[in-house]
């Protein structure tokens, strides 16, 4: 491929444009910004740009200090998105060398060893958020927990690992449909939270999205040894159960996703990008990596069909300044669950969040999309 061919992939381009709009001293502790940075890192690995890495270097040099202390990170708010930001230390002291990033990786290893948990051994999603399991967080946590026994921890370490996945995929996974339910509080006390079950109300697109888009790359990360397989076996298996439940709510026409999965016809709901992204991605690395097979719930090729349509439709959604960068446009630009102003779970919660472009959690995942259509 000539360097001409390669600035003209939309995982390039998107990357540049990012890196045009950003300086490190605009840079963030931030679970989103970690996730964009990964993106842009992958690409230049990828195709050899070594000024994105030098980039991403820079980036992470206004946070962390010498003694592996990083600015503005507070251990003792046990918040599992700022270990999100923590995925890039570790390629950063492999290529470096330097101490303070091995030094800052166990620092938030020290805040997962701490963390919180629920009574059946569930990491809080935040000390705020007492007793609740959101699926967000194993997005944040668990590739990081991985990287870090994969590295420095015993394989034993996996077992922890594995049974986040599962409890959150037990108490959140209902049985008609297969989709997920954003958040499940054990304790069953939130107002958005269900009596019985603990669940909360709808299947947000970004919620799935973000576990989903976890267990590829946990998988991508757990070592395909004889020692290591029960444990990928086990996150294969809840994979593998989703990939025909987030088929099914696909957008025939648009091949894009729906803020609120399940609801496509409901006023007010819309296409949403970020969870359309991360669908895609999932679905391209599921079909890609051979981790699925005949007698599964769905092929490969079902798959892979469905990640082409989910590319094209994101493709739709790209659009180009005078200057050449990239936007990219319909990302919903946050939600939660509970907090001040207090955060109910409802439907007309869900669509009244503002829709935005360039915010990084819809960004980082296209990157990630593009890189898995240029592979295929």
């Amino acid at each position: 491929m000539t360097s001409t061919n390669k600035n003209n992939l939309l995982s390039i381009k998107m990357s540049q444009s990012v890196i045009n709009r950003y300086t490190p001293n605009q840079v963030k502790w931030h679970y989103e910004h970690g996730l964009v940075m990964q993106s842009i890192y992958a690409v230049g690995k990828k195709y050899g740009f070594t000024d994105f890495s030098s980039w991403l270097k820079a980036m992470y040099d206004t946070k962390i200090n010498e003694d592996g202390s990083i600015s503005t990170y507070k251990k003792d708010e046990y918040n599992l998105d700022q270990i999100n930001p923590g995925k890039n230390l570790f390629d950063l002291y492999k290529d470096t060398g330097d101490e303070k990033y091995l030094k800052a990786i166990q620092l938030l290893k020290k805040q997962l060893d701490s963390q919180p948990r629920t009574q059946s051994g569930g990491f809080w999603h935040k000390k705020i958020y007492p007793w609740q399991m959101w699926l967000d967080g194993l997005y944040m946590q668990g590739p990081f927990y991985a990287r870090f026994i994969k590295e420095y921890g015993s394989e034993s370490d996996y077992e922890d690992l594995v049974h986040q996945f599962e409890l959150v995929y037990q108490h959140t996974r209902n049985k008609e449909s297969g989709l997920l339910y954003h958040a499940w509080d054990e304790s069953c006390k939130q107002l958005w939270a269900d009596s019985v079950t603990g669940c909360s109300p709808h299947f947000w697109g970004r919620a799935m999205g973000w576990f989903s888009f976890a267990l590829t790359d946990v998988l991508a990360i757990i070592p395909d040894t004889e020692t290591c397989r029960a444990y990928r076996e086990r996150l294969l298996t809840i994979a593998r159960s989703l990939v025909k439940p987030i088929i099914s709510v696909q957008d025939a026409e648009s091949g894009l996703w729906y803020q609120v999965l399940d609801m496509p016809r409901r006023d007010k709901n819309y296409l949403e990008t970020s969870c359309s992204a991360m669908f895609t991605c999932f679905l391209y690395r599921m079909a890609r990596n051979g981790w699925l097979d005949e007698d599964t719930n769905a092929t490969a090729a079902e798959a892979l069909a469905s990640a082409e349509k989910g590319w094209r439709g994101l493709c739709s959604r790209v659009s180009q300044d005078a200057d050449g960068n990239l936007h990219l446009s319909g990302i919903c630009s946050v939600a939660g669950l509970g907090g001040n102003p207090y955060r109910d779970g409802s439907y007309e919660y869900y669509v009244k969040e503002p829709v935005v472009s360039d915010d990084f959690k819809g960004v980082g995942p296209f990157i990630f999309a593009a890189l898995e259509a240029e592979n295929a």
